[in-house]
């Protein structure tokens, strides 16, 4: 990145006032694309060629482990109420086979692996339920007692996984092509190559175990929020052991009260948004099956294979683009992604850049309440990803930087974990506190705040 960003200053007290009614001029919620074209997802979902090649993608990334299976697990996201009613229950179908009931291996070759690092089961567990608690696309977790009595989830690589991936990367131009009958942008080289790389990092327990340690301590006191610390005594290349977190999973909290699912759609954007720009951090995967409330009234978050850090420059960058995309400033935006090489500006006007921030992020920077529906996160994902949108063609020609593609997909995973909450909120008021470092507005700020100036900066 060459020179300095630009430094945009948006005017407090009375000029509030001019630039709301810019944006109602503007027309924000025209402009909030993936918040308000339902109906255009559905039509794309309705296609008979994309449910074919849907169902087809599913079938075939169904029967895999490994890097095509995570590429499909992407799908989960979708609202299947969109699809036409004669297609729906077939693709429910297909999907929970690929998403819900991951083919399990049975225990005789998930013992043989573990026992091959950490030695005779006996030797380290008092205890050791055979039959796994989750099934995903690169391994099985189990629930057993160490000899010391303490209470462990132990995640297994399923074998020869590595290899399965290996193999899964040679073959990313076919993977490429099934994935881009569905959404063809998703096929970008960039985007699968970003893809590519967090899913290597998956394999890496290791790495995933002195990331879990780190962020458990660092999470160790505080008042809403905890991660699982993992035992690194027990954790090697093809195992991970870590505390088992006792609690109530994912969709036990879509049954709460209304409040209580806004405090916790609170508690996980904090976690996975805002954390990218406090801690340029990011988690690649926010997945509702890695959120549960724990015994102790805390949410807890586990599974950090696809957990990251990024440059401070490029985290700079997008924040400027948050401020600038708030007080419309296109021609801004415009220049600045033209120098960074991002956009090539005789094929994208500035209006154009701005109608894609506000359509891929408008629900950070609408100053309004809005309830996070699954069909609202079908949308998002559709519109942002789908090129055949009029509206961004020239967007969906240029490449972007591997970091917003990153932001993106932590954006779209975290609106659909909500949207399966209906959860409600004014997210730019939580939003001001990275995009323009303001003081928290919420309770859950002002704690966290609190707790944030008592932990030492890592």
């Amino acid at each position: 990145m060459s020179g300095p960003l630009p430094q945009g200053r948006i005017a407090r007290g009375a000029k509030i006032g001019g630039l709301a009614a810019r944006q109602a001029a503007r027309g924000v919620g025209v402009r909030m694309a993936m918040l308000g074209r339902t109906g255009q997802a559905r039509e794309a979902l309705a296609q008979r060629s994309t449910l074919q090649a849907a169902q087809q993608l599913v079938t075939v990334l169904g029967g895999m482990k490994g890097a095509a299976m995570k590429l499909g697990q992407m799908l989960s996201v979708l609202d299947l109420d969109l699809l036409p009613e004669a297609f729906r229950e077939q693709f429910r179908v297909k999907l929970a086979e690929l998403c819900d009931r991951a083919p399990a291996v049975p225990f005789a070759g998930m013992r043989s692996v573990i026992e091959a690092e950490l030695g005779p089961l006996a030797g380290v567990f008092a205890d050791f339920d055979e039959d796994p608690i989750a099934a995903a696309s690169i391994g099985q977790v189990y629930r057993a007692t160490l000899r010391d009595g303490r209470d462990v989830a132990v995640k297994v690589k399923y074998p020869g996984v590595d290899q399965a991936v290996e193999a899964d990367m040679r073959n990313l131009v076919l993977i490429s092509k099934l994935w881009k009958s569905l959404l063809p942008s998703a096929a970008d080289v960039d985007v699968l190559d970003e893809i590519a790389r967090n899913i290597g990092s998956e394999l890496d327990y290791p790495r995933e175990a002195a990331t879990q340690h780190r962020l458990a301590i660092r999470y160790r006191n505080h008042p809403l929020i905890t991660v699982p610390d993992s035992i690194g005594a027990h954790c090697g290349p093809n195992v991970l052991v870590t505390e088992f977190v006792t609690g109530r999973p994912f969709s036990a909290l879509q049954t709460l009260p209304a409040a209580e699912r806004d405090r916790i759609g609170e508690l996980i954007y904090r976690f996975y948004v805002s954390s990218v720009f406090t801690e340029r951090q990011f988690c690649g995967d926010p997945h509702p099956g890695n959120i549960l409330l724990a015994a102790d009234g805390r949410l807890a978050f586990v599974d950090f294979g696809l957990w990251a850090s990024m440059d401070p420059a490029p985290v700079e960058l997008e924040r400027w683009v948050f401020q600038a995309a708030c007080e419309l400033r296109d021609d801004d935006i415009h220049r600045t992604w033209a120098r960074h090489g991002i956009i090539d500006p005789a094929e994208v006007t500035a209006q154009e850049c701005l109608d894609y921030i506000w359509a891929a992020a408008g629900w950070h920077l609408a100053d309004q309440e809005l309830t996070i529906t699954p069909e609202l996160a079908t949308g998002a994902l559709i519109l942002a990803v789908d090129p055949r949108s009029p509206e961004f063609r020239g967007m969906h020609r240029q490449r972007l930087p591997a970091e917003h593609v990153m932001a993106r997909r932590v954006d779209l995973f975290t609106f659909g974990a909500l949207g399966q909450l209906h959860t409600t909120n004014n997210w730019h008021r939580i939003a001001r506190e990275w995009i323009y470092r303001e003081p928290p507005t919420t309770e859950i700020g002002r704690l966290t705040a609190r707790w944030s100036a008592d932990v030492p900066p890592e």
